[in-house]
């Protein structure tokens, strides 16, 4: 596995990939069931080829072949192997292959999982993802060649930056980059249903799952990147509002919003537009991001950092896909018949509120992240939007969002009563009474008191709903298990979805509770922080694989009681001249005690080291909340009727005369 069969792969690919653009998209305006049926084998072969390209790539950072730019520089013969193989995606062009490989397993999944798909709308599908693929490999070939060689090859490689040395970076990127990835497959179906002129339940049907699965893949990639930035970075923080982050937060946003507006489609036939522009706007939003990354345009630690040619690639692209994709909605969304009237007071007006809430954040997020950049292309003033602004805007904005989030499970479709649905919900308005005196009586901030009620009541209200549909304490418990069996898959994951999202917003609050301190003390010497004595024990040099290591020993009592011993680190790699941080941090899943080594100060023999301490309150719940969630979504997407029980056409419902 050489790297040219890599590029020969991955040129190859990008043919396959130009076919499935062009050959599908002209069966199914022709009708032609041998074209179309070309449509899976293209997506098949396609994804074949990215795979044993990225394969090559691998084997060549693995066996440490420096003839490879990009292996010569992010690897190193003495780094460790696991950070070979992730040094493979933690660059630039890596990362990019990364993306249309992702791309590629997508469309090969529609082919192989989407059998019961019409063939027309599948053929449709899988040339808009074919589409898109091509794109990303032309950039890949032209601009950013993972194989490009290097002459005279070096004796070693540069190594990686050290900040991407560590087991977080082997899963971030990839479940990231799924979930950008996977919405290009809702972004498809809309693309195909306005080329048909046609959605109905059926599509709405179809959609979902794919929604549901790259918002989960999303959920995971963004926590996972928020805890790599807490333990890594040694802030003592969890989300800095920085500009990449943000631009993985947008798309979120907007992609909860999809799986709540295809559930309206779905049930109820409504929405279609909306839903429609939420899927084209949602994996806009995933291009924007990676031109914002690419281009050099953000000044981020997450950024690469590139030559203007990639960045002006990336916005021909984007401007194609995105231009394109926004043109033809203009063209033929109004000619797509309305459906499934509803009263503002039931479910589907609730899902409404949801949707202008969760897009009026985005919005606000998009504004603060982009300000700046334009300020400064504009007029030439630097200027900054931090934490204060991103605080002030979106929580007060988020807090009405989840307490409609109570409401919206337990409200019938089509037109409701309040009175019934609040009767049913009084012990979970009770906990959160609880909950907001418990939080007056030791929050300081308004904002954290608030979001610690509606944390409490989203949890109360989500088991509510479960409790109502087993008919707990209200018959034997038997009959209840009998109905839990029963019961929907897709019941117990929305539930668990929103419970997560309160188990997140009160680590939140609880972290806006958080106390440090940064204090130079001598070997011995005691320091208290939140009721904890903290001890420099001990601070020893030591030798790890390619770098050389600091390593302090603090001990944290409490009334004398040992609780933790920490080992907070300081690493310095010499072919990078870096010097890097190990947080040390031990949790009970209740607090976080959290310490960092800094600078050595004074002499040998009487030398000073500088500590930050911190005690941060419900840290673990930010990060357990995001895998609630994420599971949450995927007990959704393991109930049979949501992956594979899509209702029967109707014949003539929805149509308008194909483009």
């Amino acid at each position: 596995m050489n790297p040219e069969l890599g590029n020969f792969a991955l040129a190859l690919a990008c043919g396959i990939a130009a076919g499935q653009a062009i050959l599908p998209l002209i069966g199914a305006q022709r009708r032609d069931p041998r074209l179309m049926g070309l449509a899976p084998a293209l997506a098949v072969g396609q994804m074949l080829c990215l795979i044993t390209s990225f394969a090559c790539l691998i084997h060549a950072a693995i066996t440490n072949d420096f003839s490879v730019q990009n292996v010569a520089a992010n690897s190193a013969v003495d780094k460790p192997l696991l950070y070979k193989i992730t040094g493979v995606w933690g660059n630039h062009e890596g990362s990019v292959l990364l993306w249309a490989m992702i791309l590629s397993i997508c469309g090969g999944a529609v082919a192989l999982f989407g059998r019961n798909l019409p063939s027309a709308l599948q053929a449709r599908v899988i040339a808009v993802l074919g589409g898109v693929a091509a794109g990303f490999e032309l950039f890949c070939l032209l601009t950013s060649n993972p194989f490009a060689r290097v002459w005279p090859a070096p004796m070693d490689g540069q190594g990686m930056n050290p900040l991407l040395q560590d087991p977080g970076l082997a899963f971030h990127p990839p479940i990231l980059y799924t979930g950008y990835v996977g919405f290009a497959v809702p972004f498809a179906f809309a693309i195909a249903a306005l080329i048909e002129g046609r959605v109905d339940a059926a599509w709405g049907r179809w959609v979902r799952p794919w929604a549901v699965a790259a918002w989960c893949f999303l959920t995971c990639g963004i926590a996972l990147g928020s805890w790599w930035s807490y333990y890594v970075l040694g802030w003592g923080g969890y989300w800095f509002w920085d500009p990449v982050e943000n631009a993985s937060l947008i798309p979120w946003l907007t992609g909860t919003a999809l799986v709540h507006s295809a559930i309206v489609v779905e049930k109820r036939e409504g929405l279609k537009i909306w839903t429609v522009l939420l899927a084209i706007g949602t994996f806009s939003f995933s291009l924007s991001g990676t031109f914002l990354v690419r281009s050099g345009i953000l000044n981020s630690v997450h950024a690469f950092a590139n030559d203007p040619a990639r960045g002006i690639f990336i916005l021909g692209l984007l401007a194609l896909v995105i231009g394109g994709s926004l043109l033809l909605f203009a063209m033929r969304a109004p000619q797509l018949t309305t459906g499934g009237l509803f009263a503002p007071v039931s479910r589907e007006g609730l899902l409404v509120l949801n949707n202008i809430l969760l897009c009026s954040i985005c919005a606000v997020v998009l504004t603060g992240t982009m300000y700046p950049p334009f300020m400064s292309l504009l007029f030439g003033k630097t200027i900054s939007v931090g934490k204060p602004f991103f605080d002030a805007t979106t929580i007060p904005l988020a807090i009405p969002l989840m307490a409609f989030m109570g409401f919206g499970p337990m409200m019938p479709w089509k037109r409701a009563h309040m009175w019934p649905v609040l009767r049913r919900l009084w012990w979970a308005a009770g906990l959160s009474l609880v909950a907001l005196v418990v939080a007056v009586m030791r929050m300081r901030d308004i904002l954290p008191i608030l979001a610690t009620a509606m944390a409490v009541w989203v949890i109360a209200s989500s088991a509510t709903d479960v409790i109502e549909r087993l008919r707990l304490f209200r018959q034997p418990l038997s009959a209840s298990i009998r109905r839990a069996r029963s019961l929907p898959r897709a019941v117990f994951g929305a539930a668990l979805a929103h419970a997560g999202v309160g188990v997140t917003v009160l680590g939140l609050a609880g972290m806006s509770q958080a106390s440090h301190r940064i204090v130079e003390v001598h070997i011995g010497q005691t320091e208290m922080l939140a009721g904890d004595a903290w001890t420099l024990t001990d601070v020893r040099n030591a030798k790890g694989p390619n770098y050389d290591a600091m390593i302090a020993t603090i001990e944290v009592r409490h009334n004398g009681r040992l609780i933790t011993t920490l080992h907070p680190a300081k690493r310095t790699f010499a072919s990078q001249h870096q010097t890097t941080t190990e947080v040390a941090i031990h949790t009970n899943l209740i607090s976080d005690t959290y310490g960092v080594l800094g600078d050595k100060h004074g002499t040998d023999a009487d030398p000073t080291y500088v500590l930050r301490l911190h005690h941060n309150p419900l840290a673990p719940w930010m990060w357990l909340g995001g895998l609630v969630m994420a599971i949450g979504g995927a007990l959704s997407l393991s109930d049979r009727r949501v992956r594979v029980g899509a209702p029967r056409r109707a014949q003539a419902a929805n149509m308008v005369t194909p483009a």
